[in-house]
């Protein structure tokens, strides 16, 4: 079996600023969310008939993200043509062509959310779809790495189970975002007015207004603990101290603490930009280190190189 060429560093480090970029995406948008900005622009593509209006008030957050968007989208572009021409490998170029369909659809969303005053199903999409943008671009930054074409473990054994555990915790992470998607554009963020307790109890009253999706989405951040603890633990326990995998574990692990900190505090300063923006970029990454894991797991677990399963059959 033919190895496969190695992607350039250049372009691993524009797949890399991509996906730094698009988290900084992330944070703008949660920030067009938490100050209420969403129709301080009331037209797209253009905003007030310009291409650059005064940024005062809630423009300097909405016309800032359009602003962000596009530098993301010339990126994702970018990073096509040169997959293109540095000859990266078939997947490698049709991931990047993915993810240029991917951030054109998220721009009409965008649009769209704005041209119909930030209907609930359209602004959910937005935000989830943001989030499957971003593992396609953590995806690429993992994949471009000098390092992945190596990552294996010569005659290690096959472990499934782990393999499974790290791919249930992405999507568990995955689900768990858009509850928060659903809570946070429903006006739901406060429908449970205290914390740790709901209404001063374990279960809330459920005929309340917004108080199912609020306290579906506590439940799932309880869940989401459970398995990236429990990722952490078994890849120190299958894998001894493998930096590849130990690593991302952690940084979860941490991220997750930090992110349960942040909708606590939500909470408590009923719903402040800075700490509730952050729980929203913080979700995101907790996505991001998951789903490094999961991809190195399946790398590094092959039995053999040719079991080494591609993207593709990763996400199936």
């Amino acid at each position: 079996m033919t190895p496969s060429p190695a992607p350039s560093v250049a372009l691993h480090r524009l797949a890399t600023l991509l996906a730094g970029t698009t988290f900084i995406l992330i944070f703008i948008g949660g920030l067009v969310t938490s100050t209420g900005s969403g129709l301080a622009v009331p037209d797209w593509p253009l905003s007030f008939g310009q291409f650059f209006p005064p940024m005062v008030g809630g423009v300097f957050y909405e016309h800032g993200h359009r602003m962000v968007a596009t530098l993301v989208g010339m990126l994702t572009v970018a990073l096509a043509v040169a997959a293109r021409l540095t000859g990266a490998t078939l997947l490698i170029q049709r991931l990047t062509l993915l993810a240029v369909a991917t951030v054109i659809t998220q721009g009409v969303l965008g649009g769209v959310t704005v041209l119909f005053l930030l209907p609930t199903p359209v602004s959910v999409g937005h935000a989830c779809l943001a989030q499957a943008f971003l593992c396609l671009t953590v995806a690429l930054a993992v994949i471009t790495a000098p390092s992945w074409q190596g990552m294996r473990a010569p005659g290690a054994e096959g472990d499934p189970g782990l393999r499974a555990l790290t791919a249930a915790t992405v999507a568990t992470v995955y689900v768990q975002l858009i509850l928060g998607a659903i809570m946070r554009h429903t006006g739901a963020g406060l429908a449970i007015p205290d914390f740790p307790l709901a209404f001063g109890g374990l279960v809330p009253p459920f005929d309340l207004p917004g108080v199912p999706v609020h306290f579906l989405h506590r439940m799932g951040a309880l869940a989401v603990t459970v398995m990236v603890m429990a990722s952490l633990a078994s890849v120190r326990a299958r894998s001894g101290e493998d930096r590849r995998l130990t690593r991302p574990a952690r940084l979860a692990a941490v991220l997750v603490l930090f992110q349960v900190t942040l909708g606590a505090l939500t909470i408590w300063t009923g719903k402040a930009v800075l700490p509730t923006t952050t729980h929203v970029v913080c979700g995101a990454a907790v996505l991001a280190a998951t789903f490094v894991l999961a991809l190195r797991t399946w790398r590094i677990t092959a039995a053999t190189p040719q079991d080494a399963p591609t993207f593709v059959e990763v996400l199936a």
